[in-house]
Protein backbone atom coordinates (compact mmCIF):
# COMPACT_ATOMS: atom_id res chain seq x y z
CA UNK A 1 0.00 0.00 0.00
CA UNK A 2 3.07 2.08 0.66
CA UNK A 3 4.73 1.62 -2.26
CA UNK A 4 1.34 2.72 -4.25
CA UNK A 5 0.86 5.63 -2.35
CA UNK A 6 4.97 6.80 -3.35
CA UNK A 7 4.15 5.52 -6.55
CA UNK A 8 1.18 7.82 -7.32
CA UNK A 9 2.77 10.70 -5.28
CA UNK A 10 5.95 10.43 -7.82
CA UNK A 11 3.76 10.70 -11.07
CA UNK A 12 1.74 13.88 -9.45
CA UNK A 13 5.05 15.24 -8.70
CA UNK A 14 6.52 14.46 -11.91
CA UNK A 15 3.25 15.62 -13.94
CA UNK A 16 3.38 19.05 -11.82
CA UNK A 17 6.73 19.44 -13.02
CA UNK A 18 6.14 18.69 -16.50
CA UNK A 19 3.51 21.22 -16.40
CA UNK A 20 6.19 23.81 -14.46
CA UNK A 21 8.66 23.05 -17.19
CA UNK A 22 6.48 23.66 -20.07
CA UNK A 23 5.12 26.67 -18.53
CA UNK A 24 8.17 28.24 -18.09
CA UNK A 25 9.62 27.40 -21.47
CA UNK A 26 6.41 28.29 -22.74
CA UNK A 27 7.23 31.91 -21.53
CA UNK A 28 10.52 31.71 -22.33
CA UNK A 29 9.99 31.12 -25.97
CA UNK A 30 6.85 34.23 -26.15
CA UNK A 31 9.93 35.83 -24.19
CA UNK A 32 12.62 35.65 -26.87
CA UNK A 33 9.39 35.88 -29.66
CA UNK A 34 8.93 39.76 -27.98
CA UNK A 35 12.66 40.18 -28.35
CA UNK A 36 12.91 38.90 -32.19
CA UNK A 37 10.10 41.30 -33.02
CA UNK A 38 11.74 43.89 -31.29
CA UNK A 39 14.71 43.70 -32.83
CA UNK A 40 13.49 42.73 -36.35
CA UNK A 41 11.41 46.17 -35.68
CA UNK A 42 14.34 47.86 -34.75
CA UNK A 43 16.79 46.64 -37.68
CA UNK A 44 13.73 46.56 -40.38
CA UNK A 45 15.12 47.18 -43.64
CA UNK A 46 12.50 48.90 -46.34
CA UNK A 47 13.87 49.84 -50.03
CA UNK A 48 14.65 53.73 -50.66
CA UNK A 49 16.11 55.53 -53.45
CA UNK A 50 19.56 56.11 -54.25
CA UNK A 51 21.67 57.74 -57.39
CA UNK A 52 23.91 55.55 -58.85
CA UNK A 53 26.28 58.55 -60.03
CA UNK A 54 27.62 61.67 -58.47
CA UNK A 55 25.51 64.49 -59.12
CA UNK A 56 25.77 67.93 -58.98
CA UNK A 57 23.23 70.23 -56.96
CA UNK A 58 20.75 71.51 -59.28
CA UNK A 59 20.58 68.36 -61.79
CA UNK A 60 17.11 67.47 -63.53
CA UNK A 61 16.53 64.10 -62.28
CA UNK A 62 15.58 61.00 -64.99
CA UNK A 63 15.37 57.29 -64.12
CA UNK A 64 18.45 56.68 -65.44
CA UNK A 65 20.19 58.32 -62.05
CA UNK A 66 17.81 56.33 -59.97
CA UNK A 67 18.10 53.34 -58.11
CA UNK A 68 17.11 51.65 -54.84
CA UNK A 69 18.93 50.64 -51.86
CA UNK A 70 17.69 48.72 -48.57
CA UNK A 71 17.91 51.26 -45.32
CA UNK A 72 16.98 50.67 -41.78
CA UNK A 73 13.53 51.67 -41.64
CA UNK A 74 13.33 53.54 -38.38
CA UNK A 75 15.85 55.64 -39.49
CA UNK A 76 14.71 56.74 -42.74
CA UNK A 77 10.44 56.32 -42.58
CA UNK A 78 9.34 59.38 -43.65
CA UNK A 79 12.35 61.14 -44.77
CA UNK A 80 13.80 59.38 -47.89
CA UNK A 81 12.27 58.44 -50.56
CA UNK A 82 10.93 54.70 -51.23
CA UNK A 83 11.18 52.78 -54.59
CA UNK A 84 7.46 53.04 -54.85
CA UNK A 85 7.15 56.52 -54.89
CA UNK A 86 10.62 56.88 -57.65
CA UNK A 87 8.38 58.42 -60.52
CA UNK A 88 7.84 61.62 -58.14
CA UNK A 89 11.58 61.84 -58.93
CA UNK A 90 11.84 62.25 -62.13
CA UNK A 91 12.13 65.76 -63.50
CA UNK A 92 12.39 67.57 -60.19
CA UNK A 93 15.58 69.21 -58.98
CA UNK A 94 18.46 68.33 -56.54
CA UNK A 95 18.97 70.99 -54.13
CA UNK A 96 22.57 69.86 -53.07
CA UNK A 97 25.13 67.37 -54.56
CA UNK A 98 24.32 63.85 -53.98
CA UNK A 99 27.29 60.81 -54.01
CA UNK A 100 26.95 57.53 -55.63
CA UNK A 101 24.63 55.27 -53.33
CA UNK A 102 23.76 58.08 -50.91
CA UNK A 103 19.95 58.25 -49.83
CA UNK A 104 17.77 60.93 -51.22
CA UNK A 105 15.93 62.47 -48.80
CA UNK A 106 12.74 64.65 -49.64
CA UNK A 107 14.71 67.60 -48.48
CA UNK A 108 17.38 67.28 -51.20
CA UNK A 109 14.64 67.49 -53.77
CA UNK A 110 13.24 70.50 -54.90
CA UNK A 111 9.77 71.42 -53.83
CA UNK A 112 10.31 68.86 -51.21
CA UNK A 113 7.31 66.46 -50.18
CA UNK A 114 4.02 66.84 -52.73
CA UNK A 115 1.70 66.61 -49.26
CA UNK A 116 3.74 67.85 -46.67
CA UNK A 117 1.90 71.56 -45.96
CA UNK A 118 3.91 74.83 -45.00
CA UNK A 119 7.71 75.48 -44.89
CA UNK A 120 8.41 74.02 -41.87
CA UNK A 121 8.90 70.63 -42.66
CA UNK A 122 11.63 71.77 -45.46
CA UNK A 123 14.00 73.22 -43.03
CA UNK A 124 16.42 70.75 -41.93
CA UNK A 125 17.25 69.61 -38.81
CA UNK A 126 19.34 72.33 -36.46
CA UNK A 127 18.69 74.58 -38.61
CA UNK A 128 16.27 77.63 -38.78
CA UNK A 129 14.30 79.77 -41.49
CA UNK A 130 14.49 83.43 -40.77
CA UNK A 131 13.39 86.70 -43.26
CA UNK A 132 15.57 89.35 -43.97
CA UNK A 133 14.57 92.75 -46.08
CA UNK A 134 16.10 93.03 -49.04
CA UNK A 135 15.65 95.74 -52.12
CA UNK A 136 15.34 94.52 -55.87
CA UNK A 137 18.75 95.68 -56.24
CA UNK A 138 19.48 93.67 -53.05
CA UNK A 139 18.59 90.74 -54.35
CA UNK A 140 19.95 90.58 -57.65
CA UNK A 141 17.43 92.57 -59.25
CA UNK A 142 14.63 89.83 -57.94
CA UNK A 143 16.36 87.00 -59.71
CA UNK A 144 17.21 85.48 -56.37
CA UNK A 145 15.08 82.45 -56.07
CA UNK A 146 13.99 79.32 -53.73
CA UNK A 147 16.74 76.80 -53.62
CA UNK A 148 19.21 79.39 -54.82
CA UNK A 149 22.81 79.47 -52.92
CA UNK A 150 23.58 82.93 -51.57
CA UNK A 151 26.20 84.77 -49.57
CA UNK A 152 24.74 87.51 -47.37
CA UNK A 153 26.76 90.94 -46.96
CA UNK A 154 25.51 94.09 -44.31
CA UNK A 155 26.06 97.76 -44.80
CA UNK A 156 26.37 99.52 -41.52
CA UNK A 157 26.81 102.76 -40.13
CA UNK A 158 29.58 102.20 -37.86
CA UNK A 159 31.56 104.69 -35.29
CA UNK A 160 34.61 105.60 -37.17
CA UNK A 161 38.00 103.58 -36.24
CA UNK A 162 40.51 106.54 -37.08
CA UNK A 163 38.12 110.02 -36.64
CA UNK A 164 36.77 109.81 -32.88
CA UNK A 165 33.08 111.15 -33.13
CA UNK A 166 32.86 110.55 -37.02
CA UNK A 167 30.41 107.51 -38.20
CA UNK A 168 31.82 106.13 -41.46
CA UNK A 169 29.60 103.34 -43.83
CA UNK A 170 31.15 99.51 -43.69
CA UNK A 171 30.22 96.87 -45.14
CA UNK A 172 30.92 93.01 -44.48
CA UNK A 173 30.35 89.45 -45.28
CA UNK A 174 28.32 88.61 -42.52
CA UNK A 175 27.60 84.75 -44.25
CA UNK A 176 28.53 82.46 -46.94
CA UNK A 177 27.13 80.10 -48.97
CA UNK A 178 23.45 80.31 -47.25
CA UNK A 179 20.41 78.57 -48.94
CA UNK A 180 17.40 80.33 -49.94
CA UNK A 181 14.26 78.95 -48.79
CA UNK A 182 11.69 81.28 -50.23
CA UNK A 183 11.12 84.44 -51.65
CA UNK A 184 8.17 86.69 -50.33
CA UNK A 185 5.98 84.23 -50.21
CA UNK A 186 7.11 82.01 -52.59
CA UNK A 187 8.94 78.44 -51.55
CA UNK A 188 10.26 75.82 -54.04
CA UNK A 189 7.27 73.79 -53.46
CA UNK A 190 4.16 76.36 -53.81
CA UNK A 191 6.50 76.93 -57.69
CA UNK A 192 6.69 73.19 -58.18
CA UNK A 193 3.01 72.30 -57.29
CA UNK A 194 1.15 75.40 -58.15
CA UNK A 195 -1.21 75.71 -61.12
CA UNK A 196 -0.82 79.45 -61.43
CA UNK A 197 2.39 80.39 -60.54
CA UNK A 198 3.64 84.02 -62.10
CA UNK A 199 6.91 84.99 -60.00
CA UNK A 200 7.19 88.16 -59.44
CA UNK A 201 8.72 91.08 -56.95
CA UNK A 202 9.20 90.36 -53.73
CA UNK A 203 10.83 92.16 -50.38
CA UNK A 204 11.61 89.29 -48.27
CA UNK A 205 13.81 86.81 -48.79
CA UNK A 206 13.47 83.61 -46.21
CA UNK A 207 17.06 81.55 -45.49
CA UNK A 208 18.09 78.55 -43.57
CA UNK A 209 20.80 79.34 -41.17
CA UNK A 210 22.05 78.41 -37.72
CA UNK A 211 20.68 79.48 -34.39
CA UNK A 212 23.40 81.66 -33.60
CA UNK A 213 23.74 83.14 -37.19
CA UNK A 214 19.70 84.18 -36.84
CA UNK A 215 21.31 85.94 -34.18
CA UNK A 216 23.79 88.14 -36.20
CA UNK A 217 20.88 88.64 -38.84
CA UNK A 218 17.83 90.02 -36.75
CA UNK A 219 20.74 91.95 -34.95
CA UNK A 220 22.14 93.77 -38.11
CA UNK A 221 18.60 95.05 -38.81
CA UNK A 222 17.84 96.32 -35.96
CA UNK A 223 21.19 98.85 -36.17
CA UNK A 224 19.39 99.65 -39.06
CA UNK A 225 21.68 97.83 -41.34
CA UNK A 226 21.21 97.06 -45.13
CA UNK A 227 21.19 93.62 -46.56
CA UNK A 228 22.55 92.49 -49.80
CA UNK A 229 22.48 88.93 -51.36
CA UNK A 230 25.30 87.87 -53.67
CA UNK A 231 23.76 85.45 -55.98
CA UNK A 232 26.27 82.11 -56.65
CA UNK A 233 26.39 78.93 -58.46
CA UNK A 234 25.16 76.03 -56.04
CA UNK A 235 28.61 73.86 -56.62
CA UNK A 236 30.58 76.25 -55.67
CA UNK A 237 31.52 75.35 -52.60
CA UNK A 238 34.38 77.50 -52.15
CA UNK A 239 34.82 79.84 -48.64
CA UNK A 240 36.92 82.65 -48.38
CA UNK A 241 38.78 82.50 -45.47
CA UNK A 242 39.42 86.20 -44.71
CA UNK A 243 37.20 89.03 -45.83
CA UNK A 244 37.89 92.86 -44.99
CA UNK A 245 35.66 95.52 -43.43
CA UNK A 246 35.06 97.67 -46.12
CA UNK A 247 35.39 101.44 -45.87
CA UNK A 248 36.04 104.60 -48.02
CA UNK A 249 39.61 103.99 -46.95
CA UNK A 250 39.54 100.43 -47.85
CA UNK A 251 38.81 100.93 -51.29
CA UNK A 252 40.75 104.36 -52.04
CA UNK A 253 43.61 101.61 -50.61
CA UNK A 254 42.63 98.62 -52.60
CA UNK A 255 40.89 99.56 -55.85
CA UNK A 256 44.21 99.26 -57.98
CA UNK A 257 45.12 95.60 -56.35
CA UNK A 258 41.31 94.37 -56.89
CA UNK A 259 41.23 95.56 -60.79
CA UNK A 260 45.06 94.21 -61.07
CA UNK A 261 44.02 90.40 -59.88
CA UNK A 262 40.46 90.48 -61.54
CA UNK A 263 42.34 91.14 -64.92
CA UNK A 264 45.17 88.47 -63.92
CA UNK A 265 42.46 86.03 -63.31
CA UNK A 266 39.72 86.90 -66.34
CA UNK A 267 42.88 86.30 -68.59
CA UNK A 268 44.06 83.38 -67.11
CA UNK A 269 40.73 82.05 -67.71
CA UNK A 270 40.10 83.34 -70.82
CA UNK A 271 43.64 81.93 -72.19
CA UNK A 272 42.39 78.10 -70.17
CA UNK A 273 39.39 78.16 -72.67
Amino acid sequence: MQQKIVLIVSVVVGFVAAILTHSYLKSKVNDLKQKEAALYKKWETIEVMTVNKNLPSGTVLSTSDLAGVAAVKSAVQGKAIETAQHMVLVGRKTTRTLNLGEVIFWTDIEGGRPDAKGLASDIKNKMRAISVNVTGAASVSSMVQPNDHVDVLGTFTFPSQTVQGEMELVTLTIMQDVLVLATGKETAKTRLFSNNYAGGAYNTVTLEVTPREAEMLVFAEQIKGRISLALRNPNDVYYEVTLPRVDFNKIESEIENLNENRQKNIHSKRTIN
